[in-house]
């Protein structure tokens, strides 16, 4: 337990203003004391009690449900008091004054779920997925956060974190019988050992990057060359006229972003400028916008005019070939590209989706924005890239510091696998094998910096 947490912490754990019922709660040494002293009797554990709450001069301030834990079978570890009232602001406060006069100190934002992290009864992945299924914007959102809080995240991490051990001790014991006839690096079980690994942790990344999308949103980038519909697409997805639509080319010279839900699945879509040359200085300006908002999107949908700019599917390599597509190149490597051949009312084709590639993933959609076919096979599509499932199963909640300690994980494991392969060096493959550890180890919180502690509770409601 970190400094100045021995004592009792109370606060409001329901949302500000007047409602049918309100919450406060107390976690401490002191809370099965005060516990009396506010209902007027021991009150017994893990027991509802219907009864008066009672200020210091004994007068009732409201009636309800009281309920008392005692630690360390609670949510945060420690003898944890309730009370469950009326939802007046003057009745919450009153009982918090109360709870205040008695010893407690008024908790701060998130302290409860750090007392329960400090106190093993959550690691650090479920902590966070109580602050993110109360923040969630969609059913599937919800239900990955509670699959991360029932620990399905933090158990792929610990079998991964498992096996790393064995083998770290399995290359420590080469390492100490150097001098026998047997060399346990060169018989391949190690290197067996670290391919499987790898596998592994590369389907959790992959798996935490949907989390991650669930939790913060898709970053959907919408380019092309001038007039092939991007603004008139922008305006099918959010369905209003947020972009101005004419003949016209250039129109678009700055960056339009909309923040739209499909499903409850949340998109942040951005119309660019067309890309193309151009001696006016605004709209270069406009363009190199749009390169920047293409190299940090998440998917970009490439807007094609099927009548009159439609490049094969099967080789997009002539048509990438100028600087101003020098992103999408980037961006396919890293996550695959949606061809959108728009205008289809224009040319008589019909609306359809045609995988074009697996690795990387390129998909190509026929439709038509301003009219509509095909709208929905692009919705559709976008939702499975957001790993959007109608049958109700879903995936865990992941944050960016998930990804990012994956990844770092991920570059200690392939720097293992290099030295034994280049140099069956078991000192340094020891040693990238514990930071690799280690980096996994930062998102359940069995290595975690104090600051960062901080910085991720302050970001919870109080109460919570």
């Amino acid at each position: 337990m970190i400094a100045g947490d021995q004592d009792t912490i109370c606060a409001i754990a329901t949302p500000s203003g007047r409602s049918g019922v309100g919450i406060v709660r107390v976690s401490g040494a002191k809370s099965r004391l005060i516990a009396e002293k506010v209902l007027g009797f021991k009150p017994k554990a893990r027991h509802a009690h219907y009864c008066p709450f009672l200020d210091e001069q004994q007068q009732v301030i409201d009636q309800g449900i009281a309920l008392f834990f005692p630690g360390p079978n609670s949510f945060t570890g420690e003898d944890v008091f309730e009370l469950q009232g009326h939802g007046g602001t003057f009745i919450l406060d009153t009982l918090l004054q109360t709870l205040l006069a008695q010893g407690c100190r008024l908790a701060r934002p998130g302290e409860f779920s750090e007392r329960a992290f400090l106190n093993d009864k959550l690691d650090l992945a479920q902590a966070e997925a109580i602050a993110d299924l109360i923040n969630a914007s969609s059913a599937e959102a919800a239900r990955s956060a509670v699959r991360t809080l029932q620990g399905d995240f933090s158990r792929l991490i610990e079998g991964l974190s498992e096996s790393i051990v064995s083998l770290r001790v399995y290359v420590e014991a080469a390492i100490d019988f150097t001098d026998e006839e047997i060399d346990f690096l060169s018989e391949g079980r190690i290197a067996e050992k670290l391919s499987t690994i790898a596998g592994e942790l590369e389907t959790i990344i992959a798996q935490a990057h949907q989390g991650a999308l669930l939790r913060d949103g898709m970053q959907v980038v919408i380019a092309g060359r001038p007039n092939a519909g991007k603004s008139s697409l922008l305006n099918a997805l959010s369905g209003s006229d947020k972009a101005i639509v004419t003949d016209i080319e250039g129109t678009t010279r700055d960056i339009l972003s909309e923040q739209i839900n499909l499903d409850g699945m949340p998109l942040h879509i951005t119309d660019t400028a067309g890309l193309r040359d151009s001696d006016d200085i605004v709209e270069q300006e406009g363009i190199k916008r749009a390169q920047q908002a293409i190299g940090q999107a998440d998917q970009v949908l490439l807007m094609i005019d099927s009548q009159n700019d439609a490049p094969d599917p099967d080789n997009l390599d002539a048509f990438l070939d100028t600087p101003y597509f020098s992103q999408i190149r980037d961006v396919i490597k890293r996550s695959g590209l949606t061809l959108v051949y728009n205008k289809i009312d224009l040319s008589d084709q019909s609306p359809g989706i045609e995988v074009i590639s697996e690795t990387p993933p390129v998909t190509a959609i026929r439709l038509s924005a301003k009219t509509g076919p095909g709208m929905n096979l692009l919705k559709d599509h976008l939702k499975a890239l957001m790993g959007y499932r109608p049958d109700g199963e879903s995936g865990f909640i992941a944050r960016r510091r998930h990804i990012d300690a994956l990844q770092r994980a991920q570059q200690s494991l392939a720097l293992a696998i290099h030295q034994l392969a280049e140099h069956n060096a078991a000192e340094l493959v020891a040693e990238d094998l514990r930071l690799t550890h280690r980096h996994l180890g930062e998102i359940t919180g069995e290595f975690t910096a104090d600051d960062l502690l901080g910085r991720i509770f302050s970001s919870f409601c109080i109460g919570k």
